[in-house]
């Protein structure tokens, strides 16, 4: 019994940890949230150069005054349908680990919704979808005032591959 209390609170413990400032964004009928400290800033949608040979869901490059960002079309890389962007779509510049250290990237979403103050109450755990689906991504769910917001991990979402290629795409 007293094992049992000990896995709670431990589990827990680690949800307390999850609790903090989320930058939520929209992605087809979906609000997720990112750690407001791995955004860099926020961007409009503005042209973006193509690069061959990436990944489909690496939509190509952009120039941020100066400094070159690969962007990440987000629903593309959650196999979600495709649309046109319109004039709420922006660019989320987040900063993800790669071998060479850290590289930025920009994620383009539907709609940028705010930034939420999330408690420690209000997070749940990641769900279990079993081995259909890898919700390694998922660092757990924000309940706040009734609606779902899915806590993504940045650096898992795009995946050291993923960041490899976004620093080749970078060079």
């Amino acid at each position: 019994m007293t094992e049992a209390r000990n896995d709670t609170t431990g589990k827990s413990e680690g949800l307390a940890g999850l609790a903090g400032k989320y930058l939520t964004f929209r992605l087809a009928n979906e609000e997720y949230g990112l750690q407001i400290m791995k955004v860099q800033e926020i961007i409009g949608m503005q042209p973006v150069t193509y690069v061959p040979r990436l990944p489909r869901y690496v939509r190509g490059i952009v120039n941020l005054r100066g400094r070159i960002i690969p962007t990440i079309e987000l629903r593309a890389k959650f196999g979600l349908e495709r649309v046109a962007d319109t004039e709420k779509t922006c660019i989320i510049v987040v900063e993800i680990m790669a071998r060479s250290g850290k590289v930025s990237a920009g994620i383009i979403v539907d709609e940028v919704a705010e930034v939420l103050d999330i408690e420690a109450g209000e997070v749940s755990g990641a769900p279990e979808f079993g081995a259909s689906m890898d919700a390694g991504a998922i660092l757990g769910v924000g309940i706040v005032k009734g609606a779902v917001k899915i806590l993504l991990d940045v650096e898992k979402a795009l995946t050291s591959r993923d960041a490899m290629k976004i620093a080749q795409a970078a060079a």
